[in-house]
C-alpha cells in the first residue's frame, strides 16, 4: 500500500521531492508534538480533577469540623450554665448550713443555760 501512497511522487524533480520530504518530516514532527501536548493536557486535566476532588473533600471536612465546633461550643455553654447553677445551689446550701449552724449554737447555749438553771 505504501507504493500507492508514493506513486504520486513519481516524475517530480529532486528539489520538489526534497521539499515534500521536509514537509512530511515537519508533519510527523507536528503530529508527535500534538500527541505530547495532548498527553500533557490529559495529565493536567487529571491533576486538576484530583485537586478539585481534594478541595471538595477539604470543604466537606471543614463543614464537618465547623458543625462539630458549634456542637462543642453549645456543650461548653450548657456546661457553664450547669456549673453556674451548681455554684448557686452550693451557695444557697452553704447559707442554709450557716443558718442551721447558728441555730444549733443558739440551741446549745439555751441548753447550757437551762442545764445551769437546773443545777441551781
Amino acid at each position: 500500500m505504501s507504493w500507492a501512497v508514493e506513486e504520486w511522487k513519481e516524475g517530480l524533480s529532486p528539489r520538489v521531492l526534497q521539499k515534500i520530504h521536509e514537509l512530511e518530516s515537519q508533519v510527523d514532527k507536528l503530529k508527535k508534538e500534538r500527541q505530547q501536548r495532548q498527553y500533557q493536557l490529559e495529565t493536567l486535566e487529571a491533576a486538576l480533577q484530583k485537586q478539585k476532588q481534594k478541595v471538595e473533600n477539604e470543604k466537606n471536612e471543614s463543614t464537618i469540623l465547623k458543625r462539630e465546633n458549634q456542637s462543642l461550643m453549645e456543650l461548653c455553654d450548657n456546661l457553664e450554665k450547669a456549673k453556674q447553677k451548681i455554684s448557686h445551689d452550693l451557695q444557697v446550701k452553704e447559707s442554709q448550713v450557716n443558718i442551721q449552724s447558728g441555730q444549733l449554737n443558739s440551741c446549745k447555749k439555751d441548753i447550757e443555760r437551762l442545764e445551769q438553771e437546773l443545777k441551781r
